[in-house]
């Protein structure tokens, strides 16, 4: 009955979404598109490798955000002024990043797919700019979600203000590369170097960001 039960504990403490799981699948997700955007790696693994790094760490941002989101709680507040109602900067955070990352799983998955300049344009390019847009917003909103919270928007002694600051640099790296790998009608990409620099600096502050918040999510458990 004992092994019975520890065993039906351990099951529930895996199964059930937490913060210790989001971070985690950040850091994996993170850590997939650091190694296929890495210096050299690219001529050294090749384009196919380099896209199934990005596509498999597209999908643990998508199981990470989707955490996250369930974490985040009630999508609205009450308020005492019109209209009553108020939606909250934690869960708008959350959710369009998900949204974010689903349009990422779309764009890495394109990637191993299309080889036409329309494809990459429309199933590529496309999804993955409207994907850094919307971590972007995201980013922001995790910013006015601590502010709200805590009631500062300075607090270098708080590990989740420091999540917080690498998570949007991130972002606006990722903003970067999505700019810098516009594929124009002939089919060239406008930037490559910046491109591939955007998201290796996007991968390792989202990794960061997660990585600050761990042993205290872990403690909490």
């Amino acid at each position: 009955m004992t092994n019975r039960n520890a065993t039906t504990a351990l099951t529930s403490r895996i199964l059930t979404p937490s913060v210790v799981h989001q971070c985690i699948g950040f850091m994996i997700g993170s850590a997939l598109f650091a190694i296929g955007s890495a210096p050299g790696f690219g001529n050294w693994a090749g384009a196919s490798v380099v896209n199934i790094c990005y596509f498999a760490g597209s999908w643990f941002f998508t199981g990470a955000a989707f955490i996250q989101l369930v974490l985040s709680g009630s999508p609205t507040v009450p308020v005492s002024y019109a209209p009553g109602v108020m939606v909250r900067a934690e869960w708008f955070a959350a959710a369009t990043q998900f949204f974010g990352t689903l349009l990422f799983n779309v764009s890495t998955g394109g990637a191993l797919m299309t080889h036409t300049i329309r494809g990459e344009k429309h199933l590529v390019w496309t999804p993955d700019a409207a994907g850094s847009v919307a971590f972007l917003v995201s980013g922001f909103f995790v910013l006015v979600a601590f502010s709200h919270a805590t009631g500062r928007m300075w607090a270098p002694g708080d590990r989740n203000w420091w999540s917080g600051q690498i998570n949007f640099i991130g972002c606006v790296a990722f903003g970067v590369s999505a700019v810098a790998s516009y594929i124009t009608v002939g089919g060239i990409t406008v930037d490559a170097v910046a491109a591939n620099v955007g998201t290796f600096v996007g991968a390792i502050c989202f990794f960061l960001a997660s990585a600050v918040v761990l042993p205290r999510a872990s403690a909490a458990r």
